[in-house]
């Protein structure tokens, strides 16, 4: 049961009067059924919703009853689009609004929901950084939320992968991205859009210059585009290797989603010890050759030349630096 589509069955009575099990139903995305038990569960929550029987008839709330989200500022209603996300809330500054948000939001409920709101809270975290890395440093995002939401032209210093590497742009801020705990800001620099990593920001300073966001401009089309462009990118190459059934076990944790993918859709068995053979996309000859070594001696290099080359180099230094009398007694 989520307190939530409790809350939007609610809402949606309190705003468009009457409406039957269909409409709550196809309104929320879920089944009549459904629909007919989130109904019994508001009125056993105290809720003062009546049917109306007939052709035309429906749910309804009873005459002059209205949920009141009293005394919420600002800050506090731009908050609740973070109610579930403490940590970026904490990233962008909103902490505190979230906590009186979600407090007033409580208030507001009927005691039903209130107590089936809180037991909800109480077993469901995020935590969006990943594994193995500290979150990131981001001294200048709360400028750049600022800039955002005020459509405010931005003046930044910003570090880059290629040279050179430090550039200054002015920006026009679209939007902002959480990804794997790491923010990225859109942003329009002269007549292109662009995708900037915010921790990679070294000054910002915003400017009195305002301006319109494109009215046709999606910002979460715009990232799945972008997310798209950024892997044929990111692959210039292939790689073709052989795996042994343990090194095919170990893949998952040792290389990207892309080159397991890879190995799922085209790997072909080669003689009968269960070793396949299978192409996967590289990124560049060192990278590849840095990933691939993470299997160890469960992966062969079949090609490129290049490839295969400089898994060679690197095995023979480091047996060269493992070598005997390196270790005990030399």
């Amino acid at each position: 049961m989520s307190a939530g589509r409790l809350l939007s069955v609610l809402l949606l009575l309190q705003s468009r009067g009457r409406m039957s099990a269909r409409g709550i139903a196809d309104e929320l995305g879920v089944s009549v059924r459904t629909a007919y038990r989130d109904v019994a569960r508001l009125q056993a929550a105290g809720v003062p919703v009546y049917a109306e029987p007939g052709r035309n008839g429906g749910y309804r709330l009873v005459e002059g009853y209205r949920t009141r989200l009293t005394g919420m500022s600002e800050g506090e209603a731009r908050a609740l689009f973070f109610a579930g996300l403490p940590g970026p809330a904490a990233d962008l500054g909103l902490a505190d609004e979230v906590a009186a948000a979600r407090l007033k939001l409580l208030a507001a409920l009927p005691a039903g929901l209130r107590d089936e709101a809180a037991r909800a809270a109480a077993v469901f975290h995020l935590d969006a950084p990943a594994w193995y890395r500290e979150p990131e440093r981001t001294p200048h995002l709360t400028l750049l939320v600022d800039a955002v939401l005020t459509r405010r032209v931005v003046d930044v210093r910003y570090r880059r992968w290629r040279a050179p590497q430090e550039v200054r742009r002015r920006l026009r801020p679209y939007g902002l991205v959480l990804k794997s705990g790491v923010w990225y800001l859109v942003a329009a620099a002269e007549s292109r859009v662009g995708t900037y990593r915010v921790t990679q920001v070294l000054d910002a300073t915003p400017s009195d210059e305002r301006f319109d966001r494109p009215p046709d401009f999606d910002l979460g089309a715009y990232w799945l585009s972008y997310l798209d462009g950024f892997e044929k990118r990111r692959y210039t190459g292939t790689a073709t290797v052989r795996l042994s059934p343990r090194g095919r076990r170990r893949l998952p944790d040792n290389l990207p989603p892309e080159a397991v993918r890879a190995v799922e859709s085209s790997a072909t068995a080669v003689g009968d010890d269960g070793w396949t053979e299978a192409v996967i996309p590289t990124e560049s000859t060192g990278h590849a050759c840095g990933e691939l070594l993470r299997l160890g001696a469960d992966v062969e290099v079949v090609a490129p030349p290049e490839l295969r080359r400089a898994m060679a180099d690197t095995v023979k230094a480091l047996a060269e630096t493992y070598g005997a009398g390196r270790g005990e007694g030399a």
